[in-house]
């Protein structure tokens, strides 16, 4: 049956190709003809309009061929006619489609027919089907973009280093260039992060980057991000990105952002995450900025997570007095005036709406006219905001490399406490030995003595066995007192490292924190430091000794080695011990001081960099810089600290005027640089 049912259909097939072809080769025919005769275009060949083959021809033309026109083109200077000699053949083509197309779908009707049995499996096979599909694509593109699976953990929570918007990513990949990661946390105590920054600066883009992940998180789809990174599932994602105007619907971009705002407030809870774009925007400044922070304020009552875009005042000013709410900038470089698109989190961004306006082209009337209204300070505001991050971020250093030092030192001292201990047991160990052996040695001179006295005896006390006697005792006792002599000094030995510990642990803790002086006690007045002195430097341990004194700088032997330092960075050291185990400490530090000089040598830069620094940060940072290039015998180093107003320039040189081991400095050749670096000469 089934063979009889493809002939049925072949024969139709069969039957329809050759009227087409019997049709195509009459319209050729008449078009030959009416080309000759001028009827119609020479590149003119046969179309088809509603299912039937036509002939193009000009309106004016149409009367000298019978047929029936069937369309005509837009522009109404063609004509698409079917003449009649070919209307029958075309009936016969419509009439065998039709009776294909009957036996087509009696055909499927069959094979529905035989498959309506198995339907139940056909469906679990498609299911299957497409899940393997669906898992076989997920693989191939996480292989393609260096996708992964992060940790998952069984609360909120967004731990993500390394993050990258899969499509821009594969954008930027086709361009050549390489995208920005994205680093960003929200957790129990920081759930909702407020991002501020300049327009085109990467808000949008950071907002998207986490809804795309997180989304392709919950559908089971590897995400672009490091693999150490940790992710929590979200019951409901609530997104606000863009603008829903709509006329038909009588909806303001701002109506429409506050009917999105009041489903986020009726539906968000701790196990949401909130993603707004521009909150608060579409409508008067202070109105809107006073909304936006009622509804923050219910965001963080709820206890949700959140990601907001903004670039009100006060809604920064919220996330820093609030628990539970940050900062989060998106970094820009004022020098190139140009955005970096990396979030930092902690602090809030500048917009550097006048930066970008003058970088745009804006005129600067117009710039100095909107700075007029708004007034310097507010203007500054910004500025003021970055210099004090920067300055925070310094001090911030500062502290983490105090943290560090403070470490080192609780390392060494637990290492000179394990050390001593160790002294300490093998003093134990030598003392018990060396008892056990007196013991034995006394056992042995007892018996050695009393077999001697009976040789005498024996001997009728003859005077050269005598004489030998008296040598083997005096030779005994001398054993003897040698024996006690060891172990009095192995006990000095020990209670010299022991006075040793004790003072490494007095200068552990002088470095550590500075002593109160007691009440109503005045301290010693400090004597002038002169030739001869036993000194340190401010913070460190090894001594060494002036041998000369030039005005406010010194010049101190550690060792073999000699340096030249300011004579306020160094302080009074108690003078080295002269026993034989404080020469050994002596020494010890002694080395330790001369590695401390070498390993400062091979890594001295003789280049500072000072631009973009404050003026006193950078005097400070030229200070250190000189101390150390005369502490380690420079003869010339260079200062960049660039042109600007020159005021680094005039601030630096005057520095540079008093210091004593300067000989000279002058401006780069202009070739490298010019008057943007400072050359020094040095004694």
């Amino acid at each position: 049956r089934r063979q009889r049912q493809m002939c049925i259909r072949d024969s139709i097939r069969h039957e329809l190709e050759n009227a087409v072809a019997g049709i195509s080769r009459s319209l050729n025919s008449i078009l030959r003809q009416a080309k000759a005769d001028g009827l119609v275009d020479k590149e003119a060949s046969p179309s088809v309009r509603d299912g039937r083959l036509v002939i193009p021809i000009a309106p004016g033309m149409k009367k000298k061929i019978r047929g029936i026109v069937h369309d005509e083109s837009a522009t109404g200077k063609t004509v698409y006619i079917e003449p009649t000699e070919v209307v029958e053949a075309n009936n016969r083509v419509r009439e065998l489609e039709r009776e294909e197309r009957r036996e087509v779908i009696r055909i499927l009707t069959v094979f529905a027919d035989h498959l309506r049995p198995s339907l139940p499996e056909l469906n679990d096979a498609y299911d299957y089907l497409a899940t393997i599909d669906f898992t076989r694509a997920k693989a191939a593109m996480a292989h393609d973009m260096g996708a992964v699976k992060p940790h998952i953990t069984g609360r909120c929570l967004i731990d993500w280093s390394m993050a990258r918007h899969p499509l821009l990513m594969l954008a930027l990949a086709k361009q050549g260039k390489q995208i920005v990661p994205l680093d960003i946390g929200l957790d129990g105590d920081r759930r909702i992060l407020v991002i501020s920054g300049p327009n085109a600066g990467g808000k949008s883009v950071c907002l998207k980057t986490v809804g795309i992940l997180q989304y392709m998180l919950q559908c089971g789809i590897p995400v672009t991000m490091a693999p150490d990174s940790r992710a929590g599932i979200f019951e409901s994602i609530f997104i606000d990105i863009g603008d829903e105007q709509s006329i038909e619907n009588d909806l303001s971009t701002y109506s429409s952002h506050l009917l999105n705002m009041k489903v986020m407030i009726r539906h968000c809870d701790p196990r949401s995450l909130l993603l707004i774009d521009e909150f608060g925007g579409g409508t008067e400044p202070q109105i809107g900025g006073a909304i936006a922070e009622a509804v923050l304020r219910r965001f963080n009552d709820n206890k949700t997570f959140g990601i907001i875009t903004t670039h009100y005042q006060n809604l920064k000013h919220f996330a820093d007095d609030h628990e539970g709410v940050i900062n989060g900038a998106m970094l820009y470089d004022r020098q190139l005036m140009k955005p970096l698109f990396q979030l930092r989190i902690g602090n809030p961004g500048s917009s550097f709406a006048i930066e970008i306006a003058r970088k745009t082209g804006l005129p600067e009337d117009v710039i100095r006219e909107a700075s007029d209204i708004v007034g310097s300070d507010y203007v500054n505001a910004d500025k003021y905001i970055q210099d004090i991050i920067r300055d925070r971020r310094y001090w911030e250093n500062k502290r983490q490399n105090i943290r560090q030092r403070e470490k080192q030192m609780e390392d060494i001292i637990a290492a000179y406490e394990k050390q001593i201990e160790e002294l300490r047991s093998a003093k134990r160990e030598i003392i018990e030995r060396a008892k056990e052996e007196a013991a034995e040695i006394i056992r042995r001179s007892n018996a050695t003595i009393e077999n001697t006295i009976s040789q005498i005896k024996k001997a009728q006390a003859e005077r050269e066995a005598t004489r030998q006697a008296r040598q083997q005792i005096e030779q005994l006792k001398a054993d003897i007192e040698t024996r006690q002599g060891d172990d009095e000094r192995e006990e000095a030995i020990v209670r010299k490292m022991e006075q040793l510990r004790r003072r490494q642990e007095r200068k552990g803790k002088k470095v550590k924190t500075a002593q109160p002086t007691s009440a109503g006690a005045k301290p010693a007045p400090e004597q002038p430091l002169a030739e001869g002195d036993y000194v340190k430097l401010k913070g460190q341990t090894g001594t060494g000794r002036i041998i000369a004194l030039q005005g406010k700088t010194a010049r101190v032997q550690y060792g073999m080695v000699e340096v030249t330092v300011k004579a306020d960075r160094l302080e009074r050291a108690t003078p080295p011990d002269k026993s034989r185990d404080s020469q050994k400490a002596t020494s010890f530090l002694t080395r330790r001081t001369q590695e401390e000089m070498h390993d400062k040598q091979l890594n001295f830069s003789q280049d500072i960099d000072v631009r973009g620094m404050r003026g006193d940060e950078a005097v400070q940072a030229v200070t250190y810089f000189i101390d150390d290039a005369i502490q380690v015998g420079a003869t010339r180093v260079r200062i960049l600290h660039g042109t600007g107003g020159g005021i680094l320039r005039t601030l630096i040189r005057q520095y540079l005027d008093t210091v004593p081991g300067v000989k000279s400095y002058r401006d780069e050749h202009v070739q490298f640089g010019g008057a943007g670096i400072t050359v020094v000469e040095l004694d």
